[in-house]
C-alpha cells in the first residue's frame, strides 16, 4: 500500500511539474512580445555567476501607490513598438484596446518575476546598455523574459 502511495504522489508531482512546463511553453510559443522600460540595471552579481538583478520603471512608478498585500495586477499601455507604460493598478474595470495587464507579487515593493537576466559567461558587455527587457505576456498576465535590447 505504501508503494502505491509513494507512485501515486510521485505521478502527481510530475503532472503539476508537465503543467507548469506547458503553460511556460504556450506563453512562449503564442504571448505578446512587449517591452518594458528598464532602470538602472544592477552591475552583474561576481560571487552567484553570470547574471544581472534587473530593476523596472514600472515598478518604481508603483513604489508610489497603494498595493495588494499579496499581489495583484497592473494595468499596462502598449505604445506602437509594444513599449509598456504604467496606467494604473487593476481595478476590474474594461481594458481599452492597447491596454494589458501585468501580474506582480508584493515583495516589499512589486516582482513580476522576472527580475533575473542570465547570459551566457563572458557576454555580460553586450547588455550593459539594454534599456528594455523583451518579455512575452500571457493574456493571464503572466510574463517570461527573453532578453534584453537597446530599443523596442
Amino acid at each position: 500500500m505504501k508503494t502505491v502511495l509513494i507512485w501515486l504522489g510521485a505521478l502527481l508531482a510530475l503532472g503539476v511539474l508537465n503543467l507548469a512546463i506547458r503553460q511556460k511553453e504556450a506563453t512562449l510559443a503564442g504571448g505578446e512580445t512587449v517591452y518594458l522600460k528598464l532602470a538602472p540595471v544592477d552591475p552583474r552579481s561576481l560571487m552567484q555567476g553570470d547574471y544581472m538583478v534587473l530593476n523596472y520603471a514600472i515598478a518604481r512608478e508603483l513604489r508610489q501607490e497603494k498595493l495588494d498585500a499579496f499581489g495583484g495586477h497592473v494595468v499596462i499601455e502598449l505604445d506602437g513598438r509594444a513599449a509598456a507604460t504604467f496606467v494604473r493598478l487593476d481595478d476590474g474595470s474594461a481594458l481599452a484596446a492597447n491596454e494589458r495587464t501585468l501580474t506582480y507579487k508584493n515583495r516589499r515593493g512589486a516582482q513580476f518575476g522576472i527580475e533575473s537576466f542570465f547570459f551566457q559567461e563572458g557576454k555580460g558587455a553586450a547588455y550593459a546598455d539594454a534599456e528594455y527587457a523583451e518579455i512575452r505576456l500571457s493574456p493571464s498576465g503572466g510574463a517570461m523574459l527573453i532578453g534584453l535590447v537597446l530599443a523596442p
